[in-house]
C-alpha cells in the first residue's frame, strides 16, 4: 500500500446556503475536483518533486551521522551496542513516487487532503554493496485558511507530521537491528523533507487562489476589479466564493453604475462540476460604460449602407411625403442616432435582450451647405443578444428583434410608424455590426484557479447567467 497523508484546509465555518442570491456580485463554485487537480498539477513536471530527490537522510552530519544517534558518543555509536553500524553509509533520496491526491470537503471546517506517496532511497549497506530501501510514508498537515492583504484566500502551513509506514528493503544487506534504526531515523527525518513538500504546493495553489484577485482590462472603457467580498465558503462538494465586481475608467477611478437588488434564485450544483453565476449588474455596467463613453452613438450614411437600401429624399417622400415640405426629392439623407439613456438589460426565461432607447434625427444634405433636420424621432431598439462562452469572458452578439419609432416633436405631423420597416433595415445594416465589433470586450469573468469556461454549458436565469464546467 501506498501513504496516506491529511491535510486540512480551514476554509471557513459557515456552510453554504441554498435559495436567494441578494448582492451584485459573481458567485463561483469550485468544484472538489478542481482544489484537487490543481494540487495534482502542482506537484507533476514542476520542480517541487525534483527539489526532494538527492536529499541526504543519514550522512555524516545527519542523524546516522557521527553526531547523530548513531554517532561517537550516541546510543548506538561505534563501541556501543551496534558498532557495526559505522560502515553504513547515508541514505539519499533517489525516488519519490508521484503522490496520488484525494480530498473530501468538509462542511463548515474545511478540507482532508490525502497524499499517497513511497519514498525510494539508495545507499551502501554495512558490506559496502549497493543498499536500496521503499518507504510508504503519511504526510499529517494542517493548514489554515487567511487573507492575504491583498484580499485573497491564502493557505498556511501550521503543522505538519509525517507517519512511516511499510519499509522494503529492495537490494543489500542490513541486519534486523539496523532496520529498526533505519525506521526511527526516518520517522524523524522525512518531516523535514517531505512537510516543505506541503509548504512549495500551498504556494502554487496561493498563486492561483490570487488570481481571483484580478484586474480585467475594457479596453478604452476602463476595467473590471474582482474582489474577494466575504470568506469562501464550504459544502460537501464545492466552496464557493462571492467575488465583487469594481468598475474603474481608465484613470482608475470607481465608476459607480447603479446596482440594482435583484434577487437571483442560484440553481443547485450537479457533483463534479464547477459552476460561474454572473449577475445582471455586469451585463447593465458594460453597456452603461459604452453609452456613458458615446460608443452607441452612429450616424448613417449613404458610405455605411448597401446600394439598394433606400438613403435619399426621394425614397422618403414614397414613405412620408408629408415631412419633406419644399425639400428637393435627390438629396442624401444623414441618420444621426444618439443614446442619450442607460440600455436597459434583461435576463430572463432562457433569454437575454438589450433595450436600446435612441433619439434619431434624419437630416438631409445639399451639398455644399451643411445638413438641415427634416424631423426627430424617438425609438427604442429591442436586440436579441446570443452569450457564447470564452475562457475569460462572455461574447455578445446583438440581433434586432423589433423597432418602434415616435415624432419627438409636434412640429411635424404625420405617422411615425410607416418608417419603422425603414429604419429597422438600416438598423441592422448599419448599426447592429458596429455595435456586435465594440462588444468584444464581452462580459469579463474572474479567474478561478485554471478552470476554463470556454467549453460550458450556458444557462440564462432570472435576472443572471451560469455557467457550468465539468471538471
Amino acid at each position: 500500500m501506498v501513504g496516506v497523508g491529511s491535510l486540512f484546509l480551514l476554509w471557513g465555518l459557515v456552510t453554504p446556503c441554498w435559495g436567494l442570491l441578494e448582492t451584485v456580485g459573481t458567485l463561483a463554485r469550485l468544484d472538489k475536483d478542481e482544489l484537487g487537480k490543481a494540487i495534482q498539477n502542482s506537484l507533476i513536471g514542476g520542480p517541487i518533486l525534483q527539489n526532494v530527490l538527492g536529499t541526504v537522510t543519514s550522512v555524516n552530519q545527519g542523524l546516522l551521522g557521527s553526531g547523530g544517534l548513531l554517532g561517537g558518543g550516541g546510543l548506538l555509536s561505534y563501541g556501543g551496542v551496534f558498532g557495526v553500524v559505522e560502515e553504513l553509509s547515508g541514505l539519499k533520496i533517489e525516488e519519490l513516487t508521484l503522490p496520488k491526491v484525494s480530498l473530501k470537503l468538509l462542511p463548515g471546517f474545511g478540507v482532508q487532503l490525502t497524499l499517497h506517496t513511497k519514498v525510494g532511497l539508495h545507499g551502501s549497506g554495512v558490506l559496502g554493496g549497493l543498499l536500496q530501501l521503499a518507504a510508504e510514508v503519511n504526510v499529517s498537515s494542517r493548514v489554515a485558511l487567511g487573507m492575504s492583504p491583498r484580499g485573497t484566500p491564502i493557505l498556511v502551513l501550521k503543522r505538519c507530521s509525517t507517519l512511516l509506514g511499510h519499509i522494503s528493503l529492495l537490494s543489500g544487506l542490513l541486519p534486523t537491528p539496523l532496520l529498526g534504526v533505519v525506521e526511527q531515523t526516518l520517522f524523524k527525518v522525512l518531516p523535514g523533507v517531505l512537510c516543505p513538500v506541503v509548504d512549495s504546493v500551498l504556494a502554487v495553489v496561493n498563486e492561483l487562489l490570487g488570481s481571483v484577485l484580478s484586474l480585467v482590462p475594457l479596453g478604452a472603457l476602463g476595467s473590471v476589479e474582482f474582489t474577494l467580498a466575504t470568506l469562501p465558503l464550504i459544502s460537501n462538494q464545492y466552496i464557493e466564493l462571492d467575488i465583487n465586481p469594481i468598475v474603474k475608467s481608465v484613470a482608475g477611478d470607481i465608476i459607480d453604475f447603479p446596482k440594482p437588488r435583484l434577487p437571483v434564485k442560484v440553481p443547485p450544483k450537479d457533483d463534479h462540476t464547477s459552476q460561474v453565476t454572473v449577475p445582471l449588474y455586469l451585463f447593465s455596467t458594460v453597456f452603461g460604460l459604452l453609452q456613458s463613453h458615446g460608443v452607441l452613438d452612429i450616424d448613417i450614411t449613404t458610405e455605411l449602407v448597401p446600394s439598394h437600401v433606400p438613403m435619399t429624399t426621394l425614397d422618403l417622400v414614397a414613405l412620408v411625403p408629408e415631412a419633406l415640405g419644399k425639400w428637393p426629392s435627390d438629396q442624401h439623407l444623414l441618420l444621426s442616432l444618439r443614446v442619450k439613456e442607460l440600455p436597459t438589460v434583461t435576463l430572463q426565461k432562457k433569454k437575454a435582450t438589450i433595450t436600446i432607447p435612441a433619439s434619431i434625427r434624419v437630416l438631409a444634405s445639399a451639398p455644399p451647405g451643411t445638413p438641415e433636420t427634416l424631423f426627430e424621432l424617438n425609438t427604442v431598439m429591442t436586440m436579441n443578444a446570443q452569450l457564447t462562452p470564452a475562457a475569460s469572458k462572455l461574447h455578445i452578439t446583438l440581433s434586432l428583434e423589433r423597432l418602434s419609432a415616435k415624432l419627438a416633436s409636434p412640429a411635424h405631423m404625420f405617422d411615425a410608424s410607416r418608417l419603422q420597416e425603414w429604419l429597422s433595415t438600416l438598423v441592422r445594416v448599419a448599426y447592429v455590426p458596429k455595435l456586435n465589433v465594440d462588444l468584444d470586450v464581452g462580459i469579463p469573468l474572474p479567474k478561478i484557479l485554471n478552470v476554463n469556461f470556454a467549453t460550458s454549458a450556458l444557462e440564462i436565469i432570472e435576472n443572471a447567467v451560469v455557467l457550468t464546467v465539468a471538471s
